[in-house]
C-alpha cells in the first residue's frame, strides 16, 4: 500500500567546501564535504549537476542536495535514518529512510515526499530514478531480498537468474538498469537490456559493482582487486579506473550525460564526496573517453542471459 506524505524539505544553505586537484586530460577532482560532516557520500548526479547523497553529524545519517554552491540537507521528518540516492533532471530525488524500525524508500518531488512500499514487504529502498519517472530499487520478502523497477504505478521484480541476491542501482532514459549480484559467493555487476541481463566483471578483479548509467550508456562501479578499492568507468568496450589522487578508497557511483562522475574516497579514516569533472566531453555526443587514472586494454566480456519473466504487482495510490 503506497502512502502519500505530504511534508517538507528543510533547506540549509552552505557555501561548498571543494578541493579542486588537477588532472591530465583536462580532468579534475573537486572534494565534496558537508559543512560540519564527519562523512560525505556524492552518489548521484543529473544533467544539470545537481548532486545528492549522505552527510553524517553526530552520528546521525541525512541526505543532501548540493545544487551549485549551495547544500540543502534532506531529513524525512520522524526518521532516525535517511540518505538520498538518485535525482534525475526535473530535479527529482529518491533513496531510503528509516522510521521506527522499518526501511522505506521514498520521492521527494519539489517539497513533498511520497512513501515507496513494495505491496507485502518488509523492507523497501528506492535506489535510481530517470527522467521517465521510472524507479529501481530493493525490497525483501519472506527474508528474500529482491530488486524491482516501479514504472506506471506498477512494480516489476527483477531478479538475475540463479543469484543468491541481486540489487538494481541505476536506470537511464532508455529503461537501461545496472547493478549487482552475488553467485557462488562472488559478486558481479549487471546490465539490465531489454528483457536480457549481462554480467559486468573488471578483468582480473575480484568484486565488482555496477552503481550508475547515464544516457549514452556509459557506466560506473566499483571493483576490487588486490585487496584494494578502485572506481571505474565502463565506456563502450574499455574499462577505466577511477582512483582519487592519495586515496586508499574510492568508489564512483553516479555519471552525468557529458560524463562528469560522481562518487566518494577515503583518506585517513574519512569519507569524502568527490566530483570528477571532465572536460574533455561532449554532452554524451561523442562516443571517445578520457581517462581519469590507468587505462586497460580490455575487452569487455558480456554474458547475456535470456530474458526473464518477471512479477508484476499493482501500486496502490503512486
Amino acid at each position: 500500500m503506497q502512502r502519500y506524505l505530504a511534508l517538507y524539505l528543510v533547506p540549509l544553505s552552505f557555501v561548498v567546501a571543494v578541493t579542486p586537484r588537477a588532472r591530465a586530460n583536462e580532468e579534475t577532482f573537486t572534494t565534496i564535504d558537508f559543512p560540519g560532516a564527519s562523512l560525505t557520500i556524492a552518489v548521484a548526479i543529473n544533467p544539470r549537476g545537481d548532486i545528492v547523497g549522505q552527510h553524517m553529524i553526530a552520528g546521525v545519517s541525512h541526505g543532501f542536495l548540493l545544487s551549485g554552491d549551495e547544500f540543502t540537507s534532506i531529513d524525512f521528518p520522524g526518521a532516525s535514518f535517511i540518505l538520498a540516492e538518485g535525482i534525475n533532471p526535473r530535479g527529482d530525488i529518491v533513496g531510503r529512510y528509516i522510521s521506527a524500525g522499518r526501511t522505506h524508500g521514498y520521492l521527494l518531488s519539489g517539497d513533498e515526499f511520497t512513501t515507496i512500499d513494495f505491496p507485502g514487504a518488509s523492507l523497501t529502498s528506492a535506489l535510481g530514478i530517470n527522467s521517465r519517472e521510472g524507479i529501481v530499487g530493493r525490497y525483501e520478502s519472506a527474508g528474500v531480498s529482491h530488486g524491482y523497477l516501479l514504472s506506471g504505478g506498477e512494480f516489476t521484480s527483477i531478479d538475475f537468474p540463479g543469484a543468491s541476491f541481486s540489487l538494481p542501482h541505476g536506470i537511464n532514459p532508455s529503461g537501461d538498469i545496472v547493478g549487482y549480484y552475488d553467485t557462488a559467493g562472488a559478486r558481479h555487476g549487471y546490465l539490465f537490456r531489454r528483457n536480457s541481463f549481462a554480467a559486468i566483471d573488471f578483468p582480473g578483479s575480484s568484486l565488482t559493482i555496477a552503481w550508475g548509467i547515464n544516457p549514452r550508456g556509459d557506466i560506473v562501479g566499483r571493483y576490487d582487486s588486490a585487496g584494494v578499492t578502485h572506481g571505474f568507468l565502463l565506456s563502450g568496450d574499455d574499462f577505466t579506473s577511477i582512483d582519487f589522487p592519495g586515496a586508499s578508497f574510492t568508489v564512483a557511483f553516479g555519471i552525468k550525460p557529458r560524463g562528469d562522475i560522481v562518487g566518494y574516497y577515503m583518506t585517513a579514516g574519512v569519507s569524502h564526496g568527490f566530483l570528477l569533472s571532465r572536460e574533455g566531453e561532449d554532452d554524451g555526443q561523442n562516443d571517445g573517453g578520457h581517462d581519469s587514472g590507468h587505462h586497460h586494454d580490455h575487452r569487455i566480456t558480456l554474458r547475456v542471459l535470456p530474458g526473464i519473466t518477471t512479477t508484476t504487482a499493482k501500486s496502490e495510490g503512486f
